[in-house]
């Protein structure tokens, strides 16, 4: 009863959810995903058309100068790591997979700055794959309604919302986690009092 609730509860309140970065190519996804670590999908929406607009294809992107991609990755903090991570993978992509990211896992993780979360988003965003990527908003959503424990680490938090959600559902089920997290259940000052979810919520109780 209690899935049939959170299911139905997030279908009410996001019906068709989408990806909330911006981008044209696989690259352009998957850089967007690498550069919204520690921060947030509106401010990677204010540095990658900047970005992208000045180094248009992926080799222009393997050969600009760092301080440069610094400059325009200020905004969204670590950019002294992001600014390196974008340029090779840019170079790997350009160099070794023929200017498209590849599609198999063990190969993803080669690429820097690419993780088990940054993969599970891609390939659910841009294939369509049965997958849930679990960043903070989902990790928050998962334990405050019960579906994970609050020691599991991500990976733990990952597997418990698989055996919850059917497979076919897990790409809709993690974007609307991530939005519920972002708009609704949020770290400070969660809309507690509006949620269908309150009485099942373990945040909720414990307030």
């Amino acid at each position: 009863m209690k899935m049939n609730n959170i299911g139905n509860y997030l279908d009410v309140l996001f019906p068709n959810p989408k990806c909330e970065l911006d981008y044209h190519t696989d690259y352009e996804l998957l850089m967007a995903i690498v550069l919204s670590a520690q921060t947030t999908d509106k401010r990677v929406n204010m540095v990658t058309p900047i970005l992208f607009g000045k180094y248009p294809s992926l080799e222009s992107l393997s050969k600009a100068e760092i301080e440069d991609l610094e400059s325009i990755l200020r905004p969204i903090g670590s950019f002294h790591k992001k600014a390196e991570y974008v340029r090779e993978i840019a170079f790997l992509l350009d160099t070794k997979y023929h200017g498209k990211v590849p599609r198999d896992r063990e190969e993803l993780l080669k690429l820097p700055g690419v993780g088990r979360k940054t993969i599970n988003v891609f390939l659910s965003e841009y294939y369509h794959e049965p997958a849930i990527g679990v960043d903070t908003h989902v990790e928050r959503v998962s334990k405050r309604l019960g579906i994970a424990k609050k020691k599991d680490n991500v990976l733990k938090v990952e597997k418990r919302l698989m055996k919850y959600f059917s497979k076919e559902e897990w790409g809709k089920r993690h974007l609307q986690l991530v939005l519920f997290g972002r708009y609704y259940c949020k770290a400070i000052k969660p809309e507690c009092e509006s949620c269908r979810l309150k009485d099942i919520c373990i945040e909720k109780k414990k307030r």
